[in-house]
């Protein structure tokens, strides 16, 4: 049994928590943020494409699925964000 194995739902938090970290990165390129939820996405996307591939225990059946699944997961991490900031009170342009 490999470390991969035991993933299996922790692999969609895994996908949503990167994805967090690459919105950060595009915030503070020179990227206009309003991208970063298309960027979070696609990155969601082609991560579940990967997690599909390389996780015995991904919740897909399929690829489509899979991405979709990933899709929602990055996301997803626009959403924590902004829970975040709403609850914080912090102001970002």
């Amino acid at each position: 049994m490999s470390i991969l194995d035991t993933f299996g739902i922790a692999g969609v938090a895994a996908i949503t928590v990167i994805c967090y970290l690459v919105g950060a990165g595009v915030k503070v390129s020179k990227l206009d943020s309003k991208f970063i939820p298309v960027i979070v996405g696609a990155a969601g996307g082609i991560l579940g494409v990967v997690g599909f591939f390389f996780m015995p225990d991904f919740p897909a059946a399929d690829v489509v699925t899979a991405v979709a699944v990933g899709i929602v997961s990055g996301l997803s991490a626009t959403g924590i964000n902004q829970v975040v900031k709403q609850l914080g009170g912090t102001k970002d342009e």
